[in-house]
Parts: C-alpha cells; structure tokens; sequence
C-alpha cells in the first residue's frame, strides 16, 4: 500500500493523463500505479493524498467516512461572528445543504507559499482569511459556500486531511513524499 501526500500547485488538474493548457499530476509525482484521493480543482492548491489501495482511496475521498479536511479560504469581505455560524451550521446551496463544519477567521498564514499568479487585489474591499473543516468535499463545495453567505473565495488552499498537516510536512508546491510508513497518516484508515 503507497500513500503520497502532494502539495498541489495552483492551476494543476487532478488527472494524470496530460492536458493541453495545464499541469497535471504527471507533471509532479512519477510514482505508477497511484491515483488521487478526492479531487482539488485546477484552481485550487495545497496537500491531495494519492494511494494504489482503492479501500483507502475510499475512506479518504468519501464523505460517509466523515474524514476531516481542513482548508483556508482567502475571502473578499470581512465576515461577522454571524457569517462564520451560517457557515458552521451548514449552508443551503440550493442543490444540497452542507454539513455542520467548524468555520473560524484566522491570521494571514505567514508559511503560506505565494501564488503563481497571485489573486487579484482591489484596495477599497478587504479580504479575510477563513479556516473551514468539512467532511464532505462536494464539488466546489468551500467556495459555493463561501459565496453564498456574501464572501466570495479569492484564493482556496487545502492544508489538511486527517491527521496529515501540509505544513508539518514542510511540502512546498509541486513536491511529494511518501507517507505510507509514517504517523500520523494512520488517522486516515
């Protein structure tokens, strides 16, 4: 069994079949036979897990597992106590309403890599960063529910999936190690 934590870099597809105009997984891990955990989007970044064991592949990706993943969202706007507890008891997106998730303001990370490019600034509206803790991983899900209570996600990182950190890795974007035989992934299975 291989488990790969990869920092995901801003603009790569979550396939390793190649693309026209972007980076894919090919472009970062050469390890055969993996294949991805879950999904970011192209414009998202920060840590996807890869296994060839499509049990684990499962407890990962699927939200009936209730795995934690953990993400910071660069917000436009400043949210209130208010908007932090729509996002925590779980928002209506019209399609589905989200799980319950703990959804917290948190300083500008200082470990946090910059981003190729970087988001676009306007300097009448503010952002906010925002840690938010989902168990479901929908498509789109932390920037739809961002959106819809007023906050529109400008930059989105996944920084954790259980008990892995992408900070306590100290991956930087686009590396990868193999934590198949390290704690504290074993949170996961």
């Amino acid at each position: 069994m291989r488990l790969i934590a990869l920092n995901k870099p801003f603009g790569t597809i979550c396939q390793f079949s190649p693309h026209e105009t972007r980076a894919s997984l090919a472009d970062w891990v050469k390890t055969p036979g993996v294949y991805p955990a879950g999904r970011l989007d192209s414009d998202s970044e920060g840590l996807l897990l890869l296994t060839d064991d499509g049990a684990l592949q499962a407890r990962i990706a699927e939200p009936r597992h209730k795995l934690v993943k953990r993400y910071w969202a660069q917000v436009e706007g400043a949210p209130s106590a208010d908007d932090l507890a729509k996002l925590a008891r779980g928002v209506d997106l019209g399609d589905y309403v989200t799980r319950p998730c703990r959804a917290e303001c948190v300083e500008p990370p200082g470990s946090l890599w910059p981003r190729t490019p970087p988001i676009r600034f306007r300097a009448a509206i503010p952002t906010t960063w925002i840690e938010l803790s989902i168990t479901e991983g929908k498509n789109r899900q932390v920037r739809r529910m961002t959106a819809a209570v007023g906050f529109p996600t400008l930059r989105l990182v996944r920084v954790g999936v259980g008990a892995l950190d992408i900070f306590a890795l100290g991956l930087a974007p686009g590396e990868h190690i193999d934590v198949s035989s390290q704690a504290p992934w074993n949170g996961i299975a």
